[in-house]
């Protein structure tokens, strides 16, 4: 079922044009009960309950609303065009908004891709484009963008690692732009047969469970260090072939290999101790 856009009538000179029939309507009758004239009675007692029911069929539009038009039961058509407006008075109308409108999830305890217990909450950004479809394709649509968007961001959460860990693998913590627009066309998917688009969906809260909070963060502290601790070893190793290099290329000094895996230990110490290092001056020879 889709949207079917119809135009009503304009509303203020079809409300003038039945209130004052409907006025007339009424004084004619008074005149004929005061003639006790049956014959103008019946007809004018007719056209007036005829009028006053096509006063029913007088509606307003708000901006940025629509009116969704029922015919006992069958569905007619969707008024759009802000304003006062007058259709059939036996249709039946309903008000859906097409405003944009904000969902924010609860926080969900979920498990990430590598099974660490997280917490993760998002706001979805929602509008309804097709009145049809969420108003006779759901029982209820503002309830199934709720319902539907938690469990997109369940299933999204438990698809990505919580960090990456330095690997440059897409992560819920790293990736910020990815993981919503990943987001966004998992909910969009769930939503299309409700008549809503998902204009904007991001996260808004992701931590670790309380239970393993400490944990992790002991680990995202060791995976740092290590981290730091590689990128330290490989500059020293750089260095010490640079410097080994330039000194056979300048002829400096010439080291054979007992003396160049000595000057390479002192190198390595210097340049990976996380202390300061203190010299010591030999004054004799390495070889005894």
């Amino acid at each position: 079922m889709k949207e079917r856009s119809i135009t009503a009538a304009p509303g203020i000179p079809w409300l003038l044009g039945f209130a004052v029939l409907t006025l007339g309507a009424i004084g004619l009758a008074i005149f004929g009960v005061s003639q006790k004239s049956p014959a103008i009675i019946v007809p004018a007692a007719i056209l007036a309950v005829v009028f006053i029911i096509c006063l029913g069929g007088f509606f307003t539009v708000a901006p940025n609303e629509a009116k969704v038009l029922q015919f006992f039961g069958r569905y007619v058509g969707t008024v759009h065009d802000a304003g006062a407006r007058w259709v059939n008075p036996f249709y039946t109308k309903k008000a859906v908004s097409v405003r944009v409108r904000n969902f924010e999830s609860s926080k969900l305890k979920v498990n990430d891709l590598e099974g660490n217990p997280i917490e993760i909450a998002a706001v979805v950004v929602w509008q309804v484009v097709d009145t049809a479809e969420a108003l006779f394709l759901v029982d209820d649509y503002v309830d199934f963008v709720k319902i539907q968007s938690e469990s997109a961001l369940r299933q999204m959460a438990q698809s990505f690692p919580y960090d990456s860990h330095d690997t440059g693998a897409v992560s819920l913590r790293s990736h910020h732009a990815e993981i919503a627009e990943r987001l966004r066309e998992e909910v969009q998917e769930r939503l299309a047969s409700a008549g809503v688009k998902v204009i904007e969906a991001r996260i808004t809260h992701l931590a670790f469970a309380p239970e393993v909070a400490q944990a992790m963060l002991q680990r995202q502290q060791a995976s740092a260090i290590i981290s730091a601790r590689t990128r330290i070893v490989e500059g020293a190793v750089s260095m010490v072939e640079m410097a080994l290099q330039q000194l056979a290329e300048r002829d400096v000094v010439t080291l054979d290999d007992e003396r160049k895996a000595a000057m390479v230990s002192n190198l390595l110490v210097v340049l990976c101790g996380d202390r300061g290092t203190q010299p010591v001056v030999n004054t004799g020879s390495i070889y005894g």
